[in-house]
């Protein structure tokens, strides 16, 4: 892969995984709920874990137009890189409406591409398609930290909203210590990504950053995902099986 082919790998996934987070963290609660535990609400856990990063059909959407990007450019350079993965974007939104699906991820996915492109012609460079990257992982790991350090975590205030549990579960320690590591967690993802992504910026090795953008994209944010639901899952039906044991 030459150093212009994989610069574009960040325009293709850059709004589509860091919205995906955030949607994923706050569809959760609807997904596992504060249930008892039986048999049907554990079936249904894993469908919904990847249909709340978009499923399997978001993964192609944010994957395609790097094959089409890295086609692209070894054949034409990095102008014919970028209109063609800038059409391939227009391709997958255009399917999702014509199958009249969610255009979310292939709306945000677009964007990206529009935006690094823009960024990359500022740069004069392939890398510059990685810089919005870059900023955004930063950008949400200081967030997230900021919500630790004010004991307001992210992840319990996105859950309890979506919940519906108000303010009160500041008050429970064992839930406050759940949502506060989930959000430290969350806080390495975004802070490794823009960390070994901007290094691998700084080194010029566009290429390995394209190996980095999509091995620390999806995979990642799935596992992390995972681990959130079913830490504080497990914590909520702890504290809600008290009362039936007193």
């Amino acid at each position: 892969m030459s150093d212009q082919a994989a610069g574009t790998s960040q325009a293709a996934e850059t709004a589509t995984e860091q919205a995906a987070a955030e949607h994923a963290v706050a569809d959760a609660p609807a997904q596992v709920g504060t249930g008892d535990g039986s048999g049907g609400n554990e079936r249904r856990t894993q469908p919904l874990l990847v249909e709340s990063i978009g499923g399997w059909r978001g993964l192609v959407d944010s994957g395609l137009p790097v094959v089409v990007f890295v086609a692209a450019n070894a054949a034409g350079g990095l102008t014919a890189a970028i209109w063609a993965a800038i059409g391939c974007g227009v391709l997958l939104l255009t399917l999702r409406l014509l199958r009249r699906e969610s255009v979310q991820q292939a709306v945000s996915g677009f964007l990206a591409v529009a935006l690094a492109a823009y960024i990359a012609s500022r740069t004069g460079e392939a890398k510059g398609f990685f810089l919005l990257g870059i900023w955004a992982s930063f950008l949400y790991a200081g967030l997230f930290l900021a919500s630790v350090l004010v004991r307001w975590p992210l992840v319990g205030v996105v859950w309890e909203y979506v919940d519906g549990g108000g303010g009160t579960w500041r008050r429970k320690a064992a839930l406050l210590r759940v949502y506060t590591w989930t959000t430290l967690l969350w806080v390495g993802v975004f802070l490794s990504r823009g960390i070994v992504q901007r290094f691998l910026y700084e080194e010029d090795r566009t290429g390995w950053l394209a190996v980095a953008r999509l091995a620390m994209g999806y995979p990642v944010t799935v596992g992390a995902l995972a681990v959130t639901i079913l830490a504080v899952r497990r914590v909520r039906h702890r504290i809600a099986a008290v009362p039936a044991e007193a």
